[in-house]
């Protein structure tokens, strides 16, 4: 299969091991990977700030640089979501409905196409799982609790090869972290208190670390942590992968 790995702005800029983790992993498991010279955000920060009509030519670019790709994956459930759903706003054509159907967050790739593929690997701490409410409720990776009665994983799925490691139990798993984007910036002391109190659920049992496959969650989480001066540290789950 021949996959393009598109690497969210603020992976780039703040998280650069993601990108080459996510980029090692696929190559560890032979998939030809490209990393295209074009679309360099696929518009969701403008798009959240009520721009979106007015940077749909970031839509289209994003669309001209991914054409004639079996699959686009990217390591950000929320990124994948926008792309799905809010490129609805552009001509649907054929190119349009292509890239909109065939782009995946990373952890569910390699969930639906390599998950017994996966190699052997160690991680020998306790870890607490958050899926972020993009990936859970927007590209269904798992149950909601509103929905469905129960919280659970895929991301769970994904470490059957993982060795060592310990799953530390939360209370409310689907409990969303306060990040939302542009929301932590324009609702501030909403999203703080939100992040507090998923932090304080998360370190009732004292993890490691916490671990998800959406980095922007992760960055909200870890910047509480800090100013809490708490040792648990973050990491994305193809981090692990990885090895």
């Amino acid at each position: 299969m021949k996959v393009a790995l598109f690497i969210p702005c603020y992976i780039d800029q703040f998280y650069p091991q993601v990108g080459i983790a996510s980029l090692s992993l696929l190559q560890k498991l032979g998939v030809e990977v490209a990393f295209p010279d074009g679309a360099r955000c696929c518009g969701q920060p403008m798009a959240n700030a009520g721009l979106e009509h007015e940077v749909s030519h970031l839509y289209r670019q994003f669309v001209d640089t991914y054409s004639g790709f079996d699959y686009i994956v990217m390591p950000s459930g929320s990124c994948t979501l926008h792309v799905r759903e809010h490129y609805d706003i552009l001509e649907q054509t054929k190119a349009v409905q292509e890239i909109r159907k065939r782009t995946y967050d990373l952890a569910d790739f390699l969930l639906e196409h390599f998950h017994e593929q996966l190699p052997k690997t160690s991680f020998p701490h306790k870890i607490a799982l958050h899926t972020g409410c993009h990936s859970l409720r927007g590209l269904r990776f798992g149950q909601s609790s509103e929905l469905h009665g129960g919280a659970k994983s895929n991301l769970e799925q994904l470490l059957h090869h993982v060795k060592d490691y310990s799953l530390s139990p939360v209370s409310r798993p689907d409990e969303c972290c306060g990040f939302g984007g542009t929301f932590a910036i324009t609702e501030e002391a909403v999203s703080v208190k939100m992040g507090r109190d998923k932090i304080r659920d998360i370190t009732k049992e004292k993890p490691d670390y916490i671990v998800s496959n959406d980095m922007s969650c992760l960055m909200h989480l870890e910047g509480i942590l800090r100013r809490q001066k708490s040792p648990i540290r973050v990491k994305h789950i193809v981090e692990i992968l990885n090895g």
